[in-house]
């Protein structure tokens, strides 16, 4: 059985684990994808009671409680920003 894959915006609920409380659920936003870590798939997400964001994979997120995944695919581009992330032009060196 394959895993399901999510896209940036999704809104996942996170399992409960050691870090984690039972008792609050951890609603999150997928903010990024990042590359497989073992062939497990690697999210970039921000829960929503929190100002930064974390790593997790896969395997923490609760597929039953979240939302079915995007069915449009993985997508890495953001409404508005269209371009590299890095722009060498936009680099200062200090001398």
């Amino acid at each position: 059985m394959g895993q399901k894959t999510y896209a940036i915006g999704d809104r996942v609920v996170l399992k409960a684990s050691r870090s984690r409380s039972v008792t609050g659920e951890q609603r999150c936003r997928i903010i990024g994808i990042l590359p497989a870590d073992h062939g497990e798939a690697q999210y970039r997400v921000q829960i929503d009671n929190e100002n930064f964001e974390r790593r997790i994979v896969n395997s923490d997120i609760d597929s039953d409680e979240s939302g079915s995944p995007a069915s449009s695919g993985i997508t890495t581009t953001v409404a508005g920003k269209s371009g590299p992330w890095l722009k060498p032009s936009s680099m200062r060196v200090g001398k």
